[in-house]
């Protein structure tokens, strides 16, 4: 009885008619595009961009996709790694305990440190990156690879506009540098310089350089879907750099840059931040005290 209940908590395969595996086939092509760019995805974005409200609904179906990857293997004869430890809570970095499933015995996994558990997952996310049979896999279970063709997007952010620095924008980041609790920071976080300079020639809206180094590019209320865009491409082009100028110095590189927006992320955008693997916090407003 005890291995029965065991069991039933795995989803069955994605080929059936319940939601669950119908949010699985939609889900497995969007993981697909994240091992491909060699980036893994929070549980909340994840949710977001397959319109889940509730990202613990997502259990079951990176359980179906797991189970359905297993059987591949098994008919195949191959290990096809486990796509579903890209998808991660934002807290820990890791996947839920369910990845124990299919990494090592359950109990086994729940039962290791975290440290233990990120080890694991660290070799398995080497695994998914570097596996080439991907579109072979989405082929196999009828699926289609999700469209990454931006082009319209990405021609709209390469032709500049505007007139330089706003009032608006200039109390956003006057705003982020004296609250670096807005993104997450502790409230003791020494005030993030403005306009920092990089040897790219580039300044950061704000940056923070106490324990850990933290890029902010920010973007107010009035800024267009193209501006936007442009934005989360300089927090990839921030942390490059940063991180370049730790080894330089020695340091350990671990530069963390991120998009701050005064209002809401386009949805259009959202497939292109998760596939860059950028954070975004909506929604800060520089009337907001705390």
């Amino acid at each position: 009885m005890k291995q029965k209940a065991e069991t039933a908590q795995i989803a069955e395969a994605l080929s059936g008619d319940k939601l669950y595996q119908e949010r699985a086939r939609a889900a497995l092509p969007l993981l697909v595009r994240q091992a491909q760019a060699g980036n893994p995805i929070f549980y909340s974005d994840l949710a977001a961009e397959l319109g889940i409200p509730n990202p613990r609904n997502l259990n079951y179906v990176l359980g179906s996709i797991g189970q359905a990857l297993t059987d591949l293997s098994k008919l195949w004869g191959i290990k096809v790694p486990p796509i579903q430890c890209l998808v991660v809570n934002k807290a820990t970095g890791l996947p839920g305990e369910g990845i124990g499933w299919f990494v090592v015995k359950k109990e086994d996994y729940s039962k290791l440190t975290k440290r233990q558990q990120r080890t694991i997952v660290e070799a398995e996310l080497q695994h998914v990156y570097a596996f080439p049979q991907w579109h072979k896999v989405l082929s196999a279970l009828q699926l289609q690879p999700t469209d990454t063709d931006f082009t319209q997007l990405i021609k709209a952010a390469t032709t500049r506009g505007g007139s330089g620095e706003g009032d608006k924008h200039k109390k956003l980041k006057e705003f982020v540098a004296n609250h670096p609790q807005v993104i997450g920071l502790s409230a003791a976080t020494p005030r993030g310089i403005q306009e920092f300079a990089l040897p790219s020639g580039d300044s950061i809206d704000v940056m923070f350089q106490n324990k850990d180094w933290v890029a902010v590019e920010v973007k107010s209320a009035i800024s267009q879907v193209p501006d936007i865009l442009r934005g989360l491409f300089q927090c990839v082009k921030y942390r490059a750099v940063i991180e370049a100028v730790q080894a330089t110095e020695s340091l350990p590189q671990n530069a963390r840059a991120l998009l701050v927006l005064e209002g809401a992320l386009p949805i259009e955008l959202l497939p292109i931040k998760n596939l860059l693997g950028i954070e975004v916090i909506e929604h800060v407003s520089p009337t907001t005290a705390g």
